[in-house]
């Protein structure tokens, strides 16, 4: 992730200043008091003697774990593989975190946090000279772990979203890279009608990160806090045009339904019946490992626009690398927690499977993402994510309840994938679901107006 240019660093409120104070407030004020069994304290260590740290993480990270080993003989590491984002790992967390035996550090997304701290599942960082790092790490990332001022996380990599394309293919049936969304929807009726069965894209309803991202970029704001009260928008205007845009999408046979990263989706890609992927920078070793005999015909371009002329992105996935309460060892675990999300060799190991695009500043320029692939037709394709990057609306925010928001969503869609209702009436839904949820949690709130 990278070194990035200045322009990269337009600053998260989320979590700073004014703002950070309300979100913190918002989750503390009359929230829930259950949290972890067991506090966060540092033990002392006596000369010699070496500190075992456990880590938890989905991302295949042990070669840069076996390097953290090789060269820190004093603080040892064991990495332990969890199920990748809502499927299990959370709820191995929180268990932990009840239980009293959690792992000293775990990877957390960005959306997860705020159901971290409503629980009080985050070491204060702050407490070990966190504040410290801030300037190595991309203002926006970096703000995705502070509440009420004080840093509860290490940022690891976020996803900037592109267009993934096949060059060859788009070019075969004469169609010009999709600029704006209603290009993409003329380029999917001439892929229909010419691609002997394949389609532009995929559309997949049991995805709602995703389809935040589509919301994300369209301008909308499924959620903000006024004070103490969390104000929840998942149905407002803009995001009831994203989901009716798909919706004419699905109707008219334009792009397939069916679960993007899945083994019939990935044949799909190496057959060219897929023909296009909305996807985030961290996509790119997806498409590397799963559709090897592709090599050399994908590009990437930018997320098309709402409006011609405008220059929209957003962003999906995002993860930190947090020291979960009840660490026996929080300045060590900060210390490592810091070194795999900066240090250049450690990044570009990371990088080689796919953990995302970079927090940290200064890792860019030298590293893997800073050459023309051959995968991708010697396009400095991470050029485009730079762009993206430098474009995502950074004053998006996340629930504490994301994880049931995104339940709800995807129920809903897949109810209106059966008849019963639209994508629109899917975010009307989920809408007032999340609001309960909220209420249930003991927190203020209510739909936006």
């Amino acid at each position: 992730m990278n070194s990035s240019p200045p322009s990269r660093r337009s600053v998260l409120r989320w979590g700073a200043g004014a703002a950070g104070v309300s979100a913190l407030s918002a989750l503390t004020g009359c929230g829930q008091t259950v949290g972890a069994a067991r506090t966060t304290r540092q033990e002392s260590t006596r000369p010699g003697q070496k500190v075992n740290l456990v880590f938890w993480t989905w991302v295949p990270m042990q070669k840069t774990v076996d390097l953290w080993n090789k060269t820190h003989p004093d603080i040892h590491v064991e990495m332990q593989t969890i199920p990748a984002s809502t499927g299990g790992g959370y709820q191995k967390m929180f268990s932990a975190l009840t239980a009293g035996n959690p792992p000293d550090l775990a990877q957390v997304e960005y959306q997860e946090l705020p159901a971290f701290m409503l629980v009080n599942g985050l070491t204060d960082l702050s407490s070990y000279g966190a504040d410290e790092l801030r300037d190595k790490y991309v203002p926006w990332q970096w703000n995705q772990g502070v509440f009420g001022g004080r840093v509860h996380t290490i940022p690891q990599a976020s996803g900037p979203m592109g267009l993934f394309y096949r060059q060859d293919l788009l070019a075969k049936w004469g169609i010009e890279t999709p600029a704006t969304w209603a290009e993409f929807e003329k380029a999917a009726r001439v892929v229909k009608a010419r691609g002997n069965g394949a389609r532009l894209s995929a559309f997949n309803p049991n995805s709602p990160a995703w389809f935040a991202a589509m919301c994300w970029q369209r301008g909308a704001r499924w959620v903000h806090t006024e004070g103490d009260t969390w104000i929840v928008g998942m149905n407002d205007d803009r995001s009831r045009e994203v989901a009716e845009y798909w919706q004419r999408l699905v109707r008219d046979d334009l792009v397939f339904v069916e679960p993007d990263l899945s083994s019939g989706w990935y044949r799909q890609l190496q057959t060219g019946q897929v023909v296009t992927w909305i996807g985030p920078q961290w996509g790119d070793a997806l498409l590397r490992g799963n559709a090897p005999g592709t090599k050399g015909k994908w590009r990437v371009a930018p997320l098309p626009q709402w409006k011609a002329g405008q220059n929209a992105s957003a962003n999906w996935g995002g993860a930190s690398t947090a020291v979960l309460q009840g660490s026996r060892h929080p300045r060590e675990a900060l210390q490592f927690a810091h070194w795999i999300n900066s240090d250049p060799k450690a990044v570009d190991l990371n990088i080689a499977v796919g953990y995302g695009w970079p927090a940290a500043t200064g890792v860019f320029e030298g590293s893997a993402l800073d050459k023309p692939d051959p995968f991708f037709g010697g396009q400095r394709y991470n050029d485009v994510f730079t762009a993206s990057d430098r474009a995502i609306d950074t004053s998006w925010k996340w629930s504490p309840t994301t994880d049931a928001d995104f339940a709800h969503l995807g129920d809903a869609f897949g109810a209106a994938m059966a008849g019963e209702g639209t994508f629109a009436s899917a975010l009307a839904d989920a809408q007032k679901r999340a609001v309960d949820d909220l209420l249930a949690k003991g927190l203020k709130a209510r739909s936006q107006s």
